[in-house]
């Protein structure tokens, strides 16, 4: 090999100075390192004849190439034909910069100073609260609270979840289309010491079942046979818990598709003083959840903004649960859940109003033109809370539908999008929105206004839904994106699932 000459070994010498830069930045611990970010910054302007250029990604998604441009000091932009993508990203790259070390317009704010887009984390909690409780004053009544046990301290608690079991007319005729339950596990609780179960009893002549649990002396043979649920030993098949015989895939696929599928409650998650308390179900309870079938609200969703078809196998590479008559997304949620997220998204509205008239009591002006981009109208800034207040509701639905399992290892409800598919659930549980635990509207909205909280955006950004064969880049631009996924996940046709609650939310912001 040739000697290498004093240039190269200037070039190699600045190569790795360069190289030290990014490996810095992509060291996580470094994320809010400013001194690491002050480096970079300055090493892109001596780059770029002491310019900042702008950062343009034309399949920007959920946001995050536009979201590291700014914290560069780049201005940022983006673009996106899905919806959903596009509302996440106006909400990370487009609306904090806009409000940047602004006090909030709340009249309860105790601050003397606000940082960032503290002030606008602040509202969103605050307005966040204002939606919780005007749905506690309309449907708190259908989140009562229930008795506990002697041996648990006694009194009333809070309910923590519902757990239900899909049901299907037995196969066998003996026994007159009674229901038996359709369940992959009948195990509440698998932490050690603290064992529960679900244990079905079967009365072959009343042709019923009930349900009971088993949360002392809990043996391995237990956990064991209650791991099972009602699955045979075919992972395809169920099996009647009054015949005793197999029920078929196909005939649970066909009484689907017909809509002849229902669901019992199975047991009941409360709050103990120091644990989950595992209930048997109480038919209150049962009749309570099925009252809500009669209300208005629930019929004109699921044929109004839920009326989507869901997923087919073709469409998607995971699980469906289309095959088994859930095929619109009204389908996917319980009564209960549904009337409940609705009641949400209305109330966005209403409570937009309250902030509008609390924004003009803070000092906020009620004409968009009294500056060039009417960042500071009254009107605007309740646009603005109100993107999070409908982005916290769609969240939300991650967790509040009839494909949510139950963990029995961490006793807790487990949200639907664990990986790209919807599949089929059958037993499934439903939370209480007014619990405090995860199920919950406010730590919904809480984990947003914390995310909101951390933003330090350097420099503005836009984010707009179009096509990037036709769009328009900004002068100078640097291009710089993911390739789009094509075919290979289903983001696109699974994002419809969120979009059907942030179109109820949201559409009046952005129709």
């Amino acid at each position: 090999m040739p000697k290498p000459t004093l240039e190269d070994v200037a070039i190699e010498i600045e190569r790795k100075r360069l190289f030290a830069i990014v490996e810095d930045l992509v060291t996580w611990e470094n994320s809010t390192n400013e001194e690491v970010l002050k480096r970079a910054r300055a090493e892109i302007r001596r780059s770029c004849g002491d310019e900042s250029p702008p950062v343009y990604d034309p399949f920007s998604g959920g946001g995050s190439i536009p979201l590291e441009a700014q914290r560069l000091g780049l201005p940022a932009y983006g673009s996106d034909l899905n919806p959903v993508a596009v509302v996440i990203g106006k909400a990370m790259i487009e609306i904090p910069p806009k409000f940047m070390d602004k006090p909030p317009i709340h009249p309860c704010a105790k601050k003397l100073s606000y940082r960032n887009a503290e002030g606008l984390a602040e509202d969103v909690k605050y307005y966040g609260e204002r939606v919780r409780e005007k749905a506690w004053e309309r449907i708190g009544h259908l989140y009562p609270e229930t008795d506990l046990p002697k041996n648990y301290g006694g009194g009333k608690t809070k309910i923590i979840a519902w757990l239900w079991a899909r049901t299907v007319a037995s196969p066998d005729p003996a026994f007159g289309g009674a229901h038996v339950p359709l369940a992959n596990s009948f195990v509440l609780s698998s932490k050690e010491g603290a064992e529960a179960v679900i244990v079905p009893v079967a009365d072959k002549t009343s042709r019923k079942i009930e349900f009971t649990i088993k949360s002392s002396k809990v043996t391995q043979t237990d956990l064991d046979l209650a791991q099972n649920g009602t699955k045979s030993g075919r992972a395809k098949d169920f099996i009647c818990l009054l015949s005793g015989a197999p029920i078929q895939r196909n005939y649970i696929q066909e009484e689907g598709k017909q809509g002849r599928l229902d669901a019992r409650l199975i047991a009941v998650v409360a709050k103990g003083s120091r644990a989950r308390v595992f209930l048997p179900p109480t038919k209150e309870a049962e009749l309570l959840a099925e009252s809500v079938a009669a209300h208005p609200k629930v019929s004109e969703a699921r044929e109004t903004f839920l009326s989507g078809a869901t997923p087919t196998r073709a469409m998607i590479t995971g699980g469906v649960c289309s095959a088994y008559g859930l095929d619109t997304w009204g389908k996917l949620f319980t009564d209960r859940q549904l009337l409940a997220l609705n009641t949400l998204s209305q109330l966005v509205h209403e409570v937009r109003r309250e902030i509008v008239e609390d924004a003009l009591q803070a000092g906020m002006p009620n004409d968009r033109s009294t500056n060039s981009n009417g960042d500071n109208d009254a009107i605007v800034y309740s646009e603005a809370v109100g993107a999070y207040l409908g982005l916290g509701i769609s969240r939300l639905a991650d967790i509040h539908n009839s494909l949510c399992r139950w963990g029995a290892p961490r006793t807790e409800v487990r949200n639907l999008f664990g990986r790209q598919a919807i599949p089929m659930i059958w037993d499934f549980a439903e939370n209480n929105l007014f619990s405090g635990s995860a199920g919950d509207y406010r730590k919904s909205i809480g984990c947003i206004a914390k995310v909101i909280e951390r933003f330090r955006p350097l420099a503005s950004g836009r984010i707009t839904a179009h096509d990037a064969q036709t769009v328009v880049y900004p002068k100078n631009s640097v291009i710089a994106t993911d390739p789009p996924y094509y075919d290979n996940i289903g983001y696109a046709v699974l994002s419809d699932f969120f979009y059907c609650w942030l179109k109820a939310a949201l559409k009046p912001i952005w129709p």
